[in-house]
This record gives structure tokens, C-alpha cells and sequence, in this order.
């Protein structure tokens, strides 16, 4: 079966919330998928995995800093070649997704699902879905390789 493991942190539970419902997604797509905060993650984590997801919130135009931290945790692995996708909240300019999946696809060369999901404050119900619906299509995606 293709295993999936998603990355993430949050600040207030928005991008947790988004992460959990991606989670769904790819689970009813029948893929595995495992959560895990960036904070607790390692390099040798992402071993058995055929895609890498990555979610952050933007904080002053930035991921915030356990992301970071876990970026350059993830120089260690091989990821060439394996899905990744990205996605986090923001307030009001949404910078961290597209940082995260230019680190994916240019440094760490994988095949990234772009453009990657940004949802604005807290996800409402319509929010949620489209997280489901992420989920389905990076599912699709390791699927299709």
C-alpha cells in the first residue's frame, strides 16, 4: 500500500485542522497517511513514504520557525523523485506555502503538486473540504507513479 506522511505545525490549530483533513483525503482515497508535528519529526521519518506533505501557517511573511527547522532536517533524505505537496493558514499574504514547495521541487528535486493550498484564518466547512479534496488528489497522484 503507498504511504503518506504529512508534516506539520501550527501556531492556533488552523493549519492543524487543514493537516487533519487532508489526513481524510488521502485515507478515502486508500492510501495510508501519517500525521506528524514538525517538532517531533526527523529526516529518517521520511524513509517509507512515497509522498512528503508539508503544512505551515505564515507568520510575518514566513513559515514559522519548527518548519524551517524541519527543511533543513529533510537535507538528510533522499527525496528525489518522491511526491511532495504543501499547504497552511495565513492571515493576509500566504508566503509559507509557496516557500515550502520551491524548497521541495528545487532542492530537494521532488515531484511536487503545485500550486499547493492556502486557506485564509480559520477553514470553515467549504475550507475543510478542499483540504479533503488536496488529500484525494496527492492520493491520485503517488497512485498515478
Amino acid at each position: 500500500m503507498s504511504r503518506t506522511i504529512i508534516i506539520y505545525e501550527s501556531r492556533v490549530g488552523k493549519t492543524e485542522m487543514m493537516a487533519k483533513a487532508i489526513e481524510e483525503g488521502i485515507k478515502e482515497a486508500g492510501v495510508d497517511a501519517v500525521l506528524k508535528r514538525a517538532t517531533n519529526a526527523k529526516a529518517k521519518d521520511l524513509a517509507n513514504f512515497d509522498a512528503v506533505v508539508l503544512g505551515s501557517p505564515t507568520y510575518h511573511h514566513n513559515m514559522i520557525q519548527p518548519m524551517q527547522t524541519f527543511l533543513f532536517e529533510m537535507e538528510k533524505a533522499n527525496l528525489k523523485g518522491k511526491v511532495g505537496a504543501s499547504f497552511g493558514s495565513y492571515g493576509w499574504s500566504g508566503e509559507a506555502v509557496q516557500m515550502m514547495s520551491d524548497t521541495m521541487k528545487h532542492i530537494f528535486e521532488m515531484d511536487v503538486i503545485e500550486p499547493g493550498l492556502k486557506i485564509q484564518q480559520k477553514p470553515d466547512e467549504n475550507g475543510l473540504q478542499q483540504c479533503r479534496e488536496f488529500g484525494r488528489a496527492i492520493a491520485e497522484k503517488i497512485k498515478g507513479k
